[in-house]
């Protein structure tokens, strides 16, 4: 059995995107990323992506995540930010240390797709 299945499914994966989103549009450093966005486009792409890093169903039919996120010209900073936010949503909800390790091992490897702004560094 997958851990899809082990930790709730569609019904699972669907509350973690909807709090993680919340947290997300309260973040000063990421909610201008998602100004005009779709958020109903943009959590069922969310969904799709964890249901299929976690065993679920593959159905993200979507743009690679370098062509989705090339605009956006996004740092380094901000894409840790978004993964401590998913840590910490997956944590409210009680995922087991492993799951969230799982997650972070499909995550890890989109930061060389997702970053393309430098950040100067301050003297």
């Amino acid at each position: 059995m997958a851990i899809y299945d082990d930790i709730g499914g569609r019904d699972a994966v669907a509350a973690a995107v909807s709090i993680f989103y919340e947290k997300v549009l309260a973040d000063d450093l990421l909610a201008p990323f998602f100004e005009g966005r779709d958020m109903g486009r943009q959590q069922a792409h969310m969904r799709a992506f964890l249901a299929a890093a976690l065993g679920g169903p593959d159905v993200y039919a979507g743009r690679d995540m370098a062509a989705a996120h090339s605009d956006l010209r996004i740092s380094g900073p901000v894409f840790d930010r978004v993964v401590d936010l998913l840590v910490a949503t997956l944590e409210q909800l009680d995922v087991p240390t492993d799951v969230i390790g799982v997650i972070g091992a499909k995550v890890a490897p989109l930061r060389d797709q997702i970053v393309t702004a430098d950040v100067a560094a301050v003297s």
